[in-house]
Parts: C-alpha cells; sequence; structure tokens
C-alpha cells in the first residue's frame, strides 16, 4: 500500500479527520468554511476507506494455517478470535 508523496498515511488522515469534526462542532465556523471542511473530510473519509479495504484484501490472501501453510481465506468482518 504504497503512498505518493502528496497522500497522507492512514493515521495522518484519521487524524486530520479529527481535527475537522472538532472544527465543525464549532459554533463560530462560517458556512463557507463549513463546506471547505465538509469536502475534506468527505476525501479523507474515502481515501482512509480504500486503505482498509486494502488491508481487507491482503490479510483475506494470508491466512496461515494452524500448521504453518498459508492459505488464502475470505476476511469476514467484525471477525475476532
Amino acid at each position: 500500500m504504497a503512498k505518493r508523496k502528496s497522500e497522507k498515511t492512514f493515521e495522518e488522515s484519521l487524524k486530520r479527520l479529527e481535527e475537522i469534526v472538532d472544527r465543525l462542532e464549532d459554533p463560530e465556523v462560517t458556512l463557507d468554511e463549513t463546506l471547505n471542511l465538509f469536502e475534506e473530510g468527505k476525501r479523507l473519509s474515502q481515501e482512509c476507506q480504500r486503505d482498509l479495504t486494502a488491508v481487507e484484501r491482503k490479510v483475506s490472501q494470508l491466512i496461515e494455517k494452524a500448521d504453518g501453510e498459508l492459505a488464502l481465506e475470505e476476511f469476514e468482518e467484525g471477525e475476532s478470535e
């Protein structure tokens, strides 16, 4: 999951999303700023979702069996051990 220099890491994007939410909760934010923040947040949210989907795909392909062999298995959302 290589990033271009201009793209943020997943963690950076998530942190920025948190900052956006905090800013949007401020009653002093103008309508124009609200719209700009919303657009940025939507874009960051989509980037984060793409990153998570790519990771899920990798996990579903590399599940190790108990005997040490690697097997292709589907990743089931919400599954935990």
